[in-house]
């Protein structure tokens, strides 16, 4: 393993170097915080260093940081049940590896001793597990097989009962026709009337609400290191599974997104906020790391002929400051289930964003008079599902996308 100095990364690699070096200042204010820490100690669980194998300056921020702290845990905080294994092991590594350049003084460092430890994870048996699965199938199929058995048994009894008592009633009209010399005349069978169509369902309308818009709380944000134009936030909005799309970070399911803000919103205004995400476009790549939403902001509107020469102004919107991230937002009158994902052949935010506008009293609202598709005119104004309006700082009559 060479020196972090001389590793190369990716543009992943930098932009998760970046992030780790921000937990680490999070850190420093507060080393005990239990989600951080819970967090970072689920990471390093499959991991030798923070990116998995190489070493990196973010190893050495986490190092600086936890390392006063470490060394005044507890056994029980270090290698108990509910202890911090991997966080102490990644303590113990940095400070005694070469490839990291720190050259601590034996007297300096933490004194951990490997065999030290309170808790171990019993083992698990593959095999007996595997074996006790086995059997309990198989039980189950012979459970289902004899019920199966029984009640094949009872179908064949009275499929014979019928087949019985229909011969006799066959054989009693015989009889009856041979009394009589005569046969019943046949019943002359009624022409069926022709089954009606259906009429074709009404296809209904359009509307703004296919688009899955939600509140996003952005707990990070960076500079894109391949894209001078690009911030990379990383941002909680209320999805339950991590995928390979999605991460996790400091205890919540979290989506990379990147916006072109760069120049145009100060870093510092993306910390820590709510934003309104739209969360069921496609991913895709920007400069090689994957955007998995959007975040709405607001500019003025072009005038017929103008081009936009992507100078600004530009203000993100704001739902309320209570508004929980992952909650709905819809415009009014226009409530509905979104779609999972858009299809980008259909262009459905394409259709309805030219309707994103905000109002004189900076609300962000829809004018359905802007989007022919809707077949509507009026204003709908955009809330949280809690009741909260979604607003902007300044900008009157702007675009919002």
């Amino acid at each position: 393993m060479a020196a972090f100095s001389t590793q190369k990364y990716s543009p992943a690699e930098e932009t998760e170097i970046q992030q780790w070096t921000t937990t680490a200042d999070r850190l420093k204010s507060s080393p005990n915080d239990a989600s951080i820490l819970e967090s970072l100690n689920t990471h390093l669980s499959t991991r030798t260093t923070l990116l998995g194998t190489k070493p990196s300056k973010a190893d050495v921020s986490i190092y600086e940081t936890l390392a006063p702290a470490v060394s005044a845990w507890t056994p029980e905080q270090r290698t108990g049940e509910k202890g911090y294994h991997n966080i102490v092991r990644h303590i113990d590594f940095v400070q005694n590896s070469p490839v990291f350049g720190l050259e601590v003084k034996d007297s300096d460092k933490i004194n951990i001793d490997p065999d030290d430890v309170l808790y171990v994870k019993p083992p698990h048996d593959a095999k007996a597990e595997k074996e006790r699965l086995k059997k309990e199938k198989a039980a189950a199929a012979a459970a289902a097989g004899g019920a199966q058995a029984t009640i094949a048994d009872r179908t064949k009894a009275a499929a014979e009962t019928v087949v019985q008592k229909a011969t006799e009633a066959k054989d009693a009209v015989a009889a009856a026709v041979g009394a009589s010399g005569e046969a019943k005349p046949k019943k002359e069978k009624k022409e069926k009337a022709p089954k009606q169509q259906k009429a074709p369902a009404a296809v209904a309308p359009p509307t703004p609400a296919l688009i899955d818009l939600r509140v996003g709380h952005i707990l990070k944000a960076i500079k894109h290191p391949e894209a001078d134009s690009l911030f990379v936030s990383t941002i909680a909005m209320g999805d339950k599974e991590a995928t390979e799309d999605y991460t996790e970070y400091e205890g919540q399911i979290c989506r990379t997104v990147c916006s072109g803000l760069n120049g145009l919103v100060p870093l510092e205004e993306m910390q820590g906020r709510k934003v309104v995400v739209v969360a069921n476009l496609k991913p895709v790549k920007m400069r090689g790391i994957k955007s998995c939403a959007m975040v709405l902001a607001a500019s003025p509107k072009l005038k017929e002929g103008e081009v936009d020469d992507h100078k600004g102004p530009v203000e993100l919107v704001s739902p309320p400051a209570d508004a929980k991230a992952g909650e709905r937002v819809n415009f009014q009158g226009w409530e509905g289930e979104p779609e999972g994902v858009l299809n980008p052949k259909k262009k459905v935010w394409e259709m309805f964003q030219p309707g994103f506008t905000t109002t004189d009293d900076l609300e962000v609202a829809f004018d359905a008079g802007l989007v022919k598709e809707t077949g509507k005119d009026g204003l709908g104004k955009l809330f949280t599902a809690s009741g909260g309006k979604c607003t902007v700082k300044s900008l009157k009559g702007a675009t919002v996308r």
